[in-house]
């Protein structure tokens, strides 16, 4: 599989894409035609339009995913948005197993934020407020760890008093066994070879259940830093 899982499309001083936009190029090198799935929002076709502008500077076709016979191109693009909305939709249109199947034969996949939350085996440790309610949590599977995008440090300036991102996370692993990765803006995940490597400027914060979160660097193959923590 290949799969390039990205925190957030947009990131501070960058504009749409900007900062991922070398990632993506060189992930999608030789391929031409991009599958978009945009139903993490409400507008579909402004959505598609305004992703087949931004990939259309980078020079890729884009087609916007309306059924699964859709999915038939040489990439998926899966946006954010809201991820309980995107995994109802998919369940409701039968396109996780397709997409499932594309994808472990070889088809690259690139997630967004809401796209890279449903990479996961679930979507237990998205930030999105549940404005629907899908048929269960099971995502793709195609990583065997949580991603938390968008993951937000404390500010130690804040009044604010509810759970930061950390204790969140901590109370799904005091439910669940499966580890998670903060992944903070401006970085993604990059899967070839059976290997999860971190790209991007900033580590990213990994949990394990009973052990003390740590922080890992760009470069970092994920897997062998969950293995050396369990």
């Amino acid at each position: 599989m290949r799969l390039l899982l990205i925190s957030s499309s947009n990131v501070h001083g960058y504009g749409y894409l900007d900062h991922p936009e070398q990632e993506m190029k060189s992930f999608l090198a030789g391929k031409k035609h991009v599958a978009f799935v945009p139903f993490a929002l409400e507008d579909r076709e402004a959505y598609t339009e305004k992703v087949r502008e931004r990939l259309g500077r980078m020079g890729f076709q884009v087609s916007q995913v309306k059924t699964a016979r859709d999915l038939d191109s040489e990439a998926i693009f899966v946006g954010g948005g809201n991820t309980w909305r995107l995994l109802k939709t998919l369940q409701e249109m039968n396109m996780l197993d397709e997409i499932r199947r594309r994808v472990r034969a070889g088809t690259p996949y690139i997630g967004s934020s809401a796209g890279s939350n449903i990479a996961a085996p679930t979507i237990k440790t998205t930030n999105d407020m549940p404005i629907v309610e899908p048929k269960s949590f099971e995502a793709l599977a195609l990583v065997t760890y949580q991603l938390n995008p968008h993951y937000l440090d404390p500010d130690p300036t804040s009044t604010h008093m509810g759970e930061t991102r950390e204790q969140r996370i901590l109370e799904f692993l005091e439910e669940n066994t499966t580890p998670v990765v903060g992944l903070r803006e401006g970085t993604m995940i990059r899967v070839e070879g059976g290997k999860s490597t971190l790209l991007g400027k900033k580590p990213a914060r990994v949990f394990v259940r009973g052990r003390q979160p740590v922080e890992v660097e760009p470069g970092t193959v994920l897997e062998e830093a969950l293995s050396s923590r369990l």
